[in-house]
């Protein structure tokens, strides 16, 4: 048995979403690209790619990863490019899209022939976090003016649209999408290629997977585009867990317990938006805050129902730790990084990467 902490991707798990991001590119004609910002333990894109076109990107480094460790279409996308950084972009990408026009203006004649795209900003959103939401006031995430973006038609061939978060209501998105179309509709007609963005959570139980595959095609036939979806979450959501043992249990007003994990070091959006993570099936008499051992006093996965006192030693299975956990885990406290197994068809765990005190100090100066 591995010793905790570690990452748990289970394939099988997996393959689900997989076979529904496969179902939509042959119903709707949109391509999928995977968002690595969300996820990129690529120990599992050879499995992933069969169901996928490529890859998209939100820095230099993700470029880069997704040309050498996905292949397929590489879309390289930054909220803003360096000097030093473009002529590599450009050279591991397909396309290469701007998030303004001043960007636009300053690196397309470095390009290099490749395709290029603007991001736009349709001041419409799903998100219901602030600190999530692209259509926040005084966002920097794209151009919004319609007049602005028609000025450089002649310079781009697509445009990334990326403001759904978490969103499995397709009528909203449906909703969202007709603004879209009556705000910038004139527009993307002069155009080769439309990107939705991720955050259309389109791979849940219950989804009206065909309403969205007619709804794309739809789109995709009205103004002549090729239409891209870039799955994060929908790739990877439910597919894997955090296992953790219990280190100790205490008493302070109720039943505590600490693992030997920490949600600032490896779930970090826990701590960002507030949230819990789940623990299934979180049933029993037995309630228990689980807490992290770092010395942050809110380091708190949650609070669950355990069918029996809690006792060192005990293993918890956090849920859903693939989308931005993976890819935001750090060193804080230097607590030891989990790491990352695989759960195969055959139900056999293989051990990918472990870490050790030798990656902990190179992350250091």
């Amino acid at each position: 048995m591995m010793n905790t902490p570690y990452y748990l991707v289970d394939k099988a798990k997996l393959l689900r979403n997989l076979e529904r991001i496969a179902y939509l590119r042959e119903k709707s004609g949109a391509k999928a690209l995977l968002a690595l910002k969300c996820f990129a333990t690529w120990s599992v894109f050879d499995f992933m790619r069969p169901y996928m076109d490529g890859t998209t990107s939100s820095s230099l480094n993700e470029v880069r990863l997704g040309r050498t460790r996905f292949g397929g279409e590489t879309h390289a996308y930054s909220v803003a490019w360096a000097d030093h950084e473009i002529d590599e972009a450009v050279g591991h990408a397909d396309k290469i899209i701007f998030n303004s026009v001043a960007q636009l203006d300053r690196f397309s004649p470095r390009a290099g022939g490749i395709a290029c795209g603007l991001r736009i900003n349709p001041g419409i959103s799903s998100s219901s976090f602030d600190l999530a939401d692209p259509a926040r006031p005084f966002s920097r995430l794209g151009e919004s003016d319609p007049g602005r973006i028609e000025t450089v038609l002649d310079r781009i061939d697509g445009v990334m649209i990326h403001n759904n978060c978490e969103n499995d209501d397709f009528e909203l998105f449906s909703r969202m999408l007709d603004g879209i179309e009556e705000r910038f509709g004139e527009l993307l007609r002069y155009l080769d290629w439309v990107s939705l963005g991720g955050g259309i959570h389109f791979t849940a139980d219950g989804y009206p997977l065909d309403a969205l595959c007619d709804r794309l095609r739809a789109f995709s036939e009205r103004y002549g585009v090729q239409v891209y979806l870039e799955p994060g979450e929908a790739a990877v959501t439910d597919c894997t867990t955090l296992e953790v043992s219990v280190l100790d249990t205490l008493v302070n007003g109720r039943h505590l317990a600490v693992v030997d994990s920490s949600i600032e070091a490896h779930m970090l959006d826990l701590l960002i938006y507030r949230e819990e993570t789940q623990v299934v099936p979180n049933t029993g008499p037995h309630e228990y805050m689980v807490c992290g051992k770092s010395c942050l006093a809110g380091d708190v996965f949650g609070t669950f129902r355990f069918e029996a006192p809690l006792k060192v030693g005990d293993r918890i299975s956090f849920q859903d730790a693939a989308g931005y956990t993976m890819v935001k885990k750090n060193w804080f406290n230097g607590v030891a990084m989990p790491s990352i197994a695989v759960r195969e068809l055959d139900g056999s765990i293989r051990n990918i990467r472990q870490f050790g005190y030798a990656d902990y100090e190179a992350s250091l100066s």
